[in-house]
């Protein structure tokens, strides 16, 4: 370059800025950059993409010092790609095939070899991934990861949940061939470096359709009323290493996603259901959190480190509750035992500010091919919060720990779970809202507020504000996420609080493991983009809890499609300019109710500060917590959505099926 050359290059290279965000592509193709800082977003048009999709991280190239006006820039890098699994169908030629993408959001259409076909044929539908997209090439080409069969929609329904929200289908070939070289071969030599608890009674709860097992409990008496309960979790760690490909692939997905008939897990099965799942009559490597307890549920002494064990049995929380409430059962006694300790950590947890929020769960039941056949109201008795306590003592017991550590004075980085405080916006009107009911807060700090929240949440149970006031009291909150700046888990009252009991289904749990055992190991390595991971593991979990609501809509819509024309009592669940939703009381579906179809009653106009639609002439009221009966008109799974109308008091059906599950 000439001296010349060189001037302009410096010229124009102080003329331009690069900033990084979340590209946004519009339906009608036009782009816009996110970035965090920036007021306005920046205009990206679409011959400005450089490859990049809908979602992707990108580098942008914007005019420097631009105070006024759209500011419009170029993509000139992909950091992190959003999605690379598609559904579309196949455009056959002869030697090669075009994948044209099924999307809201342009994208271009895929190449595809014919090698890469994977059987495909001429308006197969298929699940495509993205292989690469060079800089001189037109279009990108892609790998058929699977064909879709016509006659199975519910399949394609969840595969499209997880694809629009950039989880991959299915693991690339070379991950599961990494996956397969490991072993689960306990070695001498490890079981030097850790401690043996193979003797010890262990035991895993779970659910009754578990697969993956990654917590376990040991319990034995050791001295006078002093008993040790082992809180072992699987040891991932120890077959993921930090860069290789299975931890790419791992920290790609950072969660398993759970639908409601399958499970999109982080890591291949081989992890996730064989080496790391604590199973029945198999030793196991665990990374472990030992704790020495009298039966007042007094800590006397514990101890963190990489075990071994061996799981005596396989209990469903169901066998256990059965244990807890008739007092019979194998190992009757020390599951007895570890309620009554789990049960004085509840109580304890309250009284310090924990906020007793309980949420009901639906389950399907599903038939072989995934078709919804009823709904059950998943229930949280004793035997789930024996596992809850003992896990929450874990994890905060493993905060605590790390951060009391110093580095040069610094915190460890560390992926904390923290929860602010309620938003003041949202807390006033919903105190104001308690208060027409009779429930008063004291405002004058955090403590206060979160006892006033237990003492409502106590007196509303089984009064008719019940549903509203919980659900309403729910929205207040902040959203827990994952960040090294450790301000404390608000909810649950503790001051340090992380997730380290779940390795197999999240990442941040997985990263938790390897920097206590650099503490034991007194090797820590200061990691500068721990908030980095925290913040795409937060996305990822916000994502993937996308898929679960997107899911169980989509099975409820399907179950709901039997009983159009049918009638149901209902809960109004929320409220809007436009309508209002119920949720009916026999399997918890909800539906929207249209303001328009109302208008034949009355003009209904939204009180905010009431959570309710008001007539404006009748003054009848639809108010968020009512009970009301609704017709089911139309159930539209395209949509995944579920219209509802008012059956007015006096309208008589005798096909009403309010208290009818079917």
């Amino acid at each position: 370059m000439n001296r010349k050359d060189k001037k302009r290059s410096n010229k124009s290279s102080s003329q331009i800025e690069i900033v990084k965000g979340e590209l946004d592509i519009s339906r009608s193709g036009i782009g816009f950059v996110i970035v965090e800082g920036m007021e306005k977003d920046i205009l990206v048009r679409p011959n400005d993409f450089n490859r990049a999709f809908d979602g992707d991280i990108v580098t942008v190239q914007i005019p420097k010092g631009i105070m006024k006006g759209r500011i419009e820039g170029k993509v000139i890098d992909i950091i992190e790609r959003n999605q690379t699994d598609f559904i579309g169908n196949i455009q056959l030629s002869k030697n090669f095939a075009f994948f044209i993408p099924d999307t809201a959001k342009p994208i271009p259409d895929f190449y595809i070899n014919a090698d890469k076909l994977k059987g495909a044929v001429d308006k197969d539908r298929v699940v495509v991934r993205l292989v690469k997209w060079d800089k001189d090439s037109k279009k990108p080409e892609g790998e058929v990861v699977s064909v879709i069969k016509s006659e199975d929609l519910s399949d394609q329904a969840m595969k499209e949940i997880l694809i629009e929200a950039g989880f991959p289908l299915a693991f690339e070939k070379t991950v599961l061939d990494e996956a397969d070289k490991l072993t689960g071969l306990i070695t001498r030599e490890q079981i030097r470096l850790r401690k043996d608890f193979r003797e010890v009674l262990t035991f895993t709860i779970d659910p009754v359709d578990a697969k993956d097992f990654d917590d376990a409990i040991s319990v034995r008496h050791t001295s006078n009323d002093v008993y040790e309960i082992g809180i072992h979790i699987a040891d991932v760690s120890h077959f993921v290493k930090p860069g290789d490909i299975l931890d790419v692939a791992a920290y790609e997905r950072s969660t398993s996603v759970y639908l409601p008939d399958r499970v999109n897990p982080m890591l291949p099965e081989k992890i996730s259901n064989e080496l790391c799942s604590l199973r029945p009559n198999e030793d196991k490597y665990t990374f472990s959190v030992i704790f020495q307890i009298n039966q007042k549920g007094e800590i006397k002494h514990k101890w963190i480190g990489r075990t071994v064990i061996h799981s005596d049995h396989r209990f469903t929380y169901e066998d256990v509750q059965e244990i807890i409430e008739t007092k019979e059962g194998l190992h009757n006694k020390m599951i007895i035992l570890l309620n009554h300790i789990a049960q004085k950590f509840r109580k304890e947890r309250f009284d310090n500010g924990a906020i007793n929020f309980s949420s009901q769960e639906v389950r399907f039941k599903l038939d072989e091919k995934g078709k919804p056949l009823g709904i059950v109201i998943k229930e949280s008795k004793e035997a789930h919060q024996l596992i809850e306590e003992f896990m929450l003592l874990a994890n905060r017991t493993i905060a605590e720990y790390i951060s009391k550590i110093k580095i040069n004075k610094q915190p460890i980085p560390f992926p904390y779970r923290i929860h602010d405080t309620p938003d003041d916006e949202k807390l006033k009107p919903f105190v104001a809202f308690a208060k027409k009911f009779g429930y008063t807060f004291d405002m004058h700090d955090e403590a206060a507020v979160a006892k006033s929240f237990n003492k409502m949440l106590k007196e509303v149970q089984g009064k008719p504000e019940q549903h509203v006031l919980e659900q309403l009291g729910i929205r207040t909150m902040a959203k827990a996420i994952y960040t090294s700046e450790n301000i404390g888990h608000y909810g649950l009252g503790f001051e340090n609080y992380c997730h380290f009991t779940s390795p197999i289904r999240r990442y941040p749990d997985v990263m938790v493991h390897r920097i206590l055992q650099e503490c034991i190991d007194k090797h820590v390595k200061m990691d500068k983009k721990m908030e980095v991971k925290c913040k795409h593991c937060s996305d990822m979990e916000r994502k993937a809890m996308e898929c679960e609501r997107a899911g169980n809509k989509q099975k409820q819509v399907e179950f709901m499609q039997s009983f159009v024309g049918d009638e149901f009592d209902g809960i109004i669940s929320g409220v809007a300019a436009f309508g209002f939703w119920v949720e009916t009381v026999a399997h918890k579906c909800e539906g929207l109710v249209s303001a328009r179809d109302l208008s034949e009653f009355d003009d209904f106009r939204l009180d905010n500060a009431d959570y309710a639609l008001v007539g404006m002439r009748t003054g009848k009221k639809f108010r968020m917590g009512d009970l009301i009966k609704i017709k089911v008109v139309a159930a539209n799974l395209d949509k995944r959505q579920l219209d509802y109308h008012w059956v007015p008091a006096e309208i008589k059906n005798k096909k009403s099926k309010g208290k009818s599950n079917k």
